[in-house]
């Protein structure tokens, strides 16, 4: 499908700066039409060849420009339950790039005049989120220690305790990419988005992106989901018991139960830039400008920040000896 404008014919797009459709031809508001999609092969504006791959749910026509969704990938069992709308535009991304590589203290001074645009795309890139119920059940010892000086003597007081604590929490919407393409890891840094603003699936948000259907299925993919709940169980049952010297676990059991899985689309800028033959990718959450990637490294501003340091201490050395003696 594509989104066209009922007053100029032109194609429809969603912009996140002002959270409506919009056609850039004649600058209308929330005037689109669909026009369904037959083939995944043809563009259904232009009619010329499309070559869409093998999980690509939208994209953009080369010979046309126009932004196509397409109808079955986005039906059936590829209905995304959820969709995160873009919220920052491709120029706040871009900012937001830039700023961050200004930030970073050993990126060559000719990285941000010199690098060159390779590509950008908006992307929905597919996630599961599962629901769970936990109960983590613990038993261990635990001990406080006491010090105090009488006199000229230091006494220390080891108590031991049992400890034993029964946790219930409920975790909500805990993501796992289902992208082939996309790193797990960098994903996974993306984090967190706002999932009070999640919508029910809507095809219109992706008009003006790019998009895929899951790779992967929810059950090939839930153990990651279990492994983030399982670390972030363990951090709260840590911080239940931060106020001993010591813990030592003696059993520790966590029981989980799957609420519910939500196929859920949200939203990335992906950046490819080029500088002195090399590809850098960086992602930015299009939701809050987190921006996510490596710069380059200047080996002569590492040199310099080492040689500045040495000056430094070594200043603070002969400060210190010069006080020495004149004591």
């Amino acid at each position: 499908m594509i989104f066209k404008c009922k007053n100029c014919g032109g194609n429809a797009v969603y912009e996140p700066g002002r959270k409506r459709m919009y056609c850039p031809h004649c600058e209308s508001l929330d005037s689109e039409d669909i026009v369904p999609d037959s083939s995944i092969t043809q563009c259904v504006n232009c009619g010329a060849p499309i070559n869409i791959g093998e999980y690509t749910s939208a994209s953009k026509c080369a010979h046309c420009g126009s932004y196509i969704v397409f109808n079955e990938r986005v039906e059936g069992v590829y209905e995304p339950h959820l969709i995160l709308p873009f919220k920052i535009n491709k120029d706040a991304a871009v900012e937001a790039l830039n700023t961050e590589f200004k930030k970073r203290t050993f990126t060559p001074s000719g990285f941000l005049s010199e690098k060159s645009l390779e590509g950008m795309q908006g992307i929905y890139v597919p996630f599961w989120m599962y629901d769970y119920q936990a109960q983590y059940d613990f038993e261990g010892t635990a001990t406080r220690v006491r010090t105090w000086t009488s006199g000229n003597t230091e006494y220390t007081e080891t108590s031991y305790y049992d400890v034993e604590r029964h946790m219930k929490a409920g975790f909500d919407k805990v993501p796992v990419d289902a992208s082939l393409a996309m790193e797990d890891g960098e994903m996974d840094l993306m984090e967190p988005y706002t999932y009070e603003e999640l919508e029910g699936f809507n095809p219109k948000y992706m008009s003006g992106f790019f998009g895929e259907v899951y790779n992967q299925s929810a059950p090939e993919l839930e153990g990651r989901a279990k492994e983030k709940v399982r670390d972030a169980s363990d951090k709260l049952m840590s911080q239940s018991l931060s106020g001993y010297s010591s813990v030592t676990p003696k059993s520790k059991q966590l029981n989980l139960e799957r609420d519910g899985i939500n196929y859920t689309l949200l939203p990335v800028w992906m950046y490819l830039y080029q500088y002195r033959g090399k590809t850098y990718r960086f992602h930015v959450n299009g939701q809050t400008g987190k921006v996510i990637g490596k710069t380059p490294v200047s080996k002569a501003k590492v040199l310099a920040y080492g040689l500045s340091a040495f000056v430094y201490v070594s200043a603070i050395v002969s400060l210190a000896i010069e006080i020495l003696e004149v004591l």
